[in-house]
């Protein structure tokens, strides 16, 4: 089979975001400069990186911070109107300390504020996918169990 003969295949765009938790199990979200809703730290993963790459370099160039991410906690198939099909990852930073709290660097105007906010007050922070997906993802994270899901919605 040619090129020319093989059936169209999608081509999401593919993102990639991390969890951070405080102590009493809220989800950090930071407010970017060019939407009306806040969201987790990441952004789209570059040609040849891995979701996981991109998650550690976003952390840095939106927070700041140099540090690790451990395990995917969620892919979520999150197609959009105008923007095409996507592919979401969310990967468990675990918890920053009080000195990497402190740290927190907006250095490139993407973001204005950051603030751990309790999975029960996420509808007031962005869409209802962002918050069924960030809700999802929470409740990977407790079960241990990676999780697939569709629009936000576990599958």
């Amino acid at each position: 089979m040619t090129a020319n003969e093989m059936p169209p295949m999608a081509t999401p765009h593919v993102a990639a975001g991390a969890l951070f938790f405080d102590n009493e199990g809220r989800v950090l979200l930071v407010r970017p400069s060019y939407k009306d809703h806040w969201e987790i730290p990441g952004g789209y993963v570059e040609p040849g990186e891995s979701p996981h790459a991109a998650c550690v370099r976003e952390i840095e160039e939106e927070l700041g911070l140099t540090t690790g991410v451990g395990p995917m906690l969620l892919v979520d198939w999150a197609p959009a109107e105008h923007e095409g099909d996507k592919l979401l990852f969310i990967f468990d930073a675990g918890s920053l300390t009080t000195e990497q709290e402190q740290a927190i660097r907006f250095a490139d105007g993407e973001l204005t504020e950051w603030r751990y906010v309790a999975a029960n007050d996420l509808e007031h922070y962005g869409p209802p996918r962002l918050t069924r997906r960030l809700r999802v993802a929470i409740t990977a994270r407790n079960s241990g169990n990676a999780t697939y899901a569709e629009h936000g919605d576990a599958a």
